[in-house]
């Protein structure tokens, strides 16, 4: 008769250990960042919304469409990077300029824009910037080599 109580024993011995590490690596295999994908998620909801929060759609509507634009554009690609890592993952580098830009864009779209605006604007961007580097940085690190 087999044992089949319930002992705790070394999984090293299972006779399919190797096979269950390697379908184990395949699974988790490019998800190094998968800790970036919620903040950059909520960092494009708060570009997106930000206008109504710190009430500047009277002074700057320019910056209210685009806010919500790149917001939603951050949004998504924080998405992309949840729902498909291994081709979104090359896209990070779209983050970044979407961070350059947003650190540019009060005096670019904006209409003399007000230091609040100015330091949202730059925290969002800079914020964006060092989450697309993050996600570059362990792409690049995590691709195949040729």
């Amino acid at each position: 008769m087999a044992n089949v109580s319930p002992t705790r024993g070394d999984m090293s011995t299972h006779p399919d250990v190797s096979e269950m590490r390697a379908r184990y690596e395949r699974m988790l295999g490019g998800r190094d960042v998968a800790l970036v994908d919620g903040p950059v998620f909520l960092l494009g909801l708060y570009c997106a919304v930000s206008p109504w929060i710190l009430h500047y759609t009277a002074s700057q509507p320019a910056l209210v469409a685009h806010n919500l634009i790149i917001g939603i554009a951050i949004g998504l690609l924080a998405l992309g990077f949840t729902a498909a890592p291994a081709r979104m993952y090359g896209l990070s580098w779209a983050m970044c300029a979407l961070g350059i830009w947003m650190i540019i864009a009060p005096w670019v779209v904006g209409d003399s824009p007000d230091t609040g605006v100015i330091v949202n604007n730059i925290v969002i961007g800079a914020l964006a910037l060092v989450l697309g580097l993050m996600c570059a940085g362990t792409a690049a690190k995590s691709a195949p080599k040729r």
